[in-house]
């Protein structure tokens, strides 16, 4: 499954290198929503509630409405889970919260089924806190135990996220081999090629870059 990404920002539709430099902003989110109706469900991403500077809720309840979302940013709490879900999110992503006790109160909150784990690599380790801090663990290490509380994996190897240079399919294979949970790959992918290849491991694709940079056709990858 090929997953469109809409990014918030200051009410606004953007697009991020590795977190931190805005490259471009896109359209309004209802017509970004409405150049995504092929595909069966969007990824929406609040980041100024990941970075705590407020957040994008009018926003995020707007498109949830509209489409089945998986939403993500800010969820560190379980009443933050349960407003998203009360919004209308189909699903959750749960960050920098998945690596403390908070995960198992978010898990109660909403249920495992509703809850999406980001684990998002740079240089090897996962970072939390928007990508701002590092952890001393691997992707690969944690994933079997966080599998009692979430239905799948939000995998983002941030690395190259933003760069279109294209991703790291090694670790995703890493990955693959380490969970039999439901993974979804982002950062860095820039050709049907490697769509191909990641939905022949059985792994869906998060797509935000390419799509905004017409590096990917919408139209082929409706098909895809």
């Amino acid at each position: 499954m090929i997953i469109p990404c809409i990014d918030l920002m200051d009410g606004k539709v953007v697009q991020l290198v590795q977190g931190r430099d805005k490259a471009l902003e896109g359209e309004a989110p209802l017509e970004m929503l409405r150049k995504f109706a092929a595909f069966p469900e969007i990824q929406v991403i609040d980041l100024d509630a990941a970075m705590g500077k407020g957040d994008n809720s009018n926003i995020v309840e707007l498109l949830a409405t509209k489409a089945e979302c998986r939403v993500g940013g800010g969820v560190r709490t379980a009443d933050r889970a349960r407003h998203l879900v009360d919004l209308g999110a189909h699903r959750v992503i749960v960050g920098t919260a998945a690596f403390t006790p908070a995960l198992q109160e978010i898990a109660k909150a909403v249920g495992p089924e509703r809850i999406l784990v980001a684990v998002d690599s740079k240089h090897g380790k996962i970072v939390v806190k928007g990508w701002q801090e590092a952890t001393d663990f691997t992707a690969e290490e944690v994933v079997a135990r966080l599998e009692p509380y979430c239905s799948g994996f939000l995998c983002t190897y941030v690395d190259k996220e933003g760069m279109l240079q294209g991703t790291d399919l090694n670790w995703f294979r890493r990955l693959r081999a380490a969970t039999n949970h439901e993974l979804t790959a982002a950062g860095g992918i820039t050709t049907i090629e490697e769509i191909r290849e990641l939905t022949s491991l059985n792994i869906h694709c998060a797509l935000g870059m390419a799509i905004y940079t017409g590096r990917l056709n919408l139209e082929e990858l409706a098909h895809v």
